[in-house]
């Protein structure tokens, strides 16, 4: 969740997708891992594959983390959240971004969800293959009678993943985009300093193999 949160909050109100994309890479990675434990276990060296996807997962929450904080301040260190550009006419004058093109708007919120959707995909596969906790819900499939009924159950598990993931991404983004269209700069900034400062501790305790 700590990933997700900075890339929900930028995302605004298709937050939901950075969810999802989050929650189907972490079950792709808790297959791949799962996998490979059961079928390879004799030849791969799982624990050293753990511990490094451990340290990766530190090092994006880091990078992910101080990216928020950094864009977060650029946008409000003139006291203004709204970034401005001018053009030199006969008379000169400054317009804000509400002013662009519709088409140039939705092409680059397009991009900016596009974008934050693939990285929290890649993160969550990196976060399911990392470590033998997540491991640990796949252990009933053992014991299940049929594989059938093994499988329904992986199919269960990964929607309520996916599930929790997109309440509590499009929870942020539904924050941040209402705190923005009434002009609540002051929580808004808030907000997304804490989103960034949480993901770079956790990734520091991930990095110190504390990972939860």
């Amino acid at each position: 969740m700590a990933a997700v949160t900075p890339l929900a909050i930028d995302t605004r109100k298709k937050s939901w997708m950075v969810g999802l994309g989050w929650g189907m890479g972490h079950t792709i990675g808790m297959l791949i891992i799962g996998g490979a434990f059961l079928l390879f276990k004799e030849i791969l060296p799982i624990n050293s594959i753990a511990k490094y996807s451990d340290q990766i997962i530190g090092i994006l929450l880091i990078v992910i983390g101080s990216w928020s904080v950094l864009q977060t301040y650029l946008r409000y260190r003139n006291g203004n959240s709204k970034p401005t550009h001018s053009h030199s006419h006969e008379h000169p004058h400054t317009h804000s971004h509400e002013e662009l093109s519709i088409h140039e708007k939705a092409h680059h919120y397009k991009l900016v969800v596009k974008n934050k959707s693939s990285t929290a995909f890649s993160i969550g596969i990196v976060h399911g293959c990392s470590g033998f906790n997540h491991l640990l819900a796949l252990i009933p499939t053992l014991a299940l009678p049929t594989m059938r009924q093994s499988v329904w159950y992986v199919i269960a598990f990964a929607l309520g993943t996916v599930t929790v993931m997109i309440t509590f991404a499009f929870v942020m983004g539904f924050i941040a985009h209402h705190s923005e269209i009434r002009n609540q700069d002051k929580f808004l900034k808030a907000f997304t300093y804490i989103g960034g400062a949480a993901a770079i501790i956790i990734g520091a305790i991930w990095l110190a193999g504390w990972g939860i």
